[in-house]
């Protein structure tokens, strides 16, 4: 008997469609305070490392336990631009002096002094950010280009804008230790995959006619006069966009040496830039850009604190 997967209810996810593009587009931002709400990285690989639970409810508070991370490489971003909003519509862009030339792969640079000046009238202010690729190890050359929301009121964020404009962005000046981050990615690509596996369905009897791997009834045809659209079919599955919430930030690094591992993570190579452990997995393949955020409906349950990482497991995985 096939046995259910609880991850693939059949309506869980509607429509179930290839993502647009390799990285996510984050539609609800949590207001934390004044600066960036967001940030990203480059999904390297999961370890586990050994801390002492600080859980307030937990029957293992005070000892030692042993948990899954995941690490996510995170190289500074680069301010390209600021863009205006007046009722949800862009007006214009004020772009850096001096964009890298890496843009180049991703979008038509324009030329010198072509950027637009700031609007009389706008209601709110986003900036436009580039990752560099270029930083790490992993051979990736074309970069990602994104919008990041703001935080604070519109006369804040206009000056922190302009004096971010062309330069870095670390991850340590916008998160915490300890903090909860809604994780959105595109999840790995399964490729078009028949109903029992994308839906979970359970197998016929060996004497069914017809497949065995089908499912066993279209639907009534006395009403609607077609076959429903709530009936698992084969089609897409996997490299679809999702957010994870409430993930618990363990640690932010700066060292890359204390969790690269011999020869390397599989798949990924070593670690160069500042990082990230989270607890437990996340959507995507290697190499992924993955967008995070602050959480917009944290858990209670998990401490404000980070809690004290005793060891970090370097062990080869090849």
């Amino acid at each position: 008997m096939k046995r259910r997967n609880p991850r693939h209810g059949s309506m869980q996810f509607w429509p179930r469609v290839r993502a647009k593009r390799s990285h996510a587009r984050v539609r609800t931002w949590a207001e934390k305070g004044k600066g960036l709400l967001g940030f990203g990285g480059y999904k390297v690989g999961m370890t586990h490392a050994l801390i002492t639970d600080n859980k307030a409810t937990s029957i293992t508070k005070g000892e030692d336990i042993s948990i899954p991370v995941t690490v996510l490489e995170c190289p500074p971003l680069k301010v390209a631009g600021i863009r205006f909003y007046k009722a949800s519509i862009p007006l214009s862009d004020i772009l850096a002096e001096k964009l890298d030339k890496e843009l180049a792969r991703s979008i038509a640079l324009p030329k010198k002094g072509s950027g637009k000046k700031q609007p009389e009238q706008y209601d709110d202010i986003r900036i436009i950010v580039h990752t560099q690729p270029k930083l790490t190890g992993m051979g990736k050359k074309k970069p990602e280009i994104f919008e990041l929301t703001l935080g604070g009121s519109k006369e804040e964020k206009l000056p922190y804008a302009m004096d971010k404009l062309g330069k870095e962005i670390a991850v340590d000046e916008v998160f915490k230790e300890g903090a909860q981050l809604d994780m959105h990615a595109v999840t790995k690509g399964k490729g078009f995959q028949g109903p029992v596996k994308r839906f979970g369905i359970s197998l016929k009897a060996h004497k069914s006619e017809k497949g065995v791997r089908e499912p066993g009834s279209l639907g009534g045809w006395s009403a609607q006069g077609h076959v429903m659209y709530r009936v698992a079919h084969a089609g897409q599955m996997g490299y679809h966009q999702r957010t994870e919430y409430n993930k618990w930030l363990i640690k932010i690094g700066s060292r890359p040496e204390e969790i690269n591992q011999k020869g390397g993570f599989l798949g990924y190579g070593l670690v160069k830039n500042p990082y990230l452990l989270v607890k437990g997995s996340l959507g995507g393949a290697r190499k992924r850009f993955i967008k995070f955020s602050h959480a917009v409906r944290p858990k209670k349950t998990i401490p404000k604190e980070a809690p004290t990482i005793a060891y970090i497991s370097r062990e080869s995985k090849q």
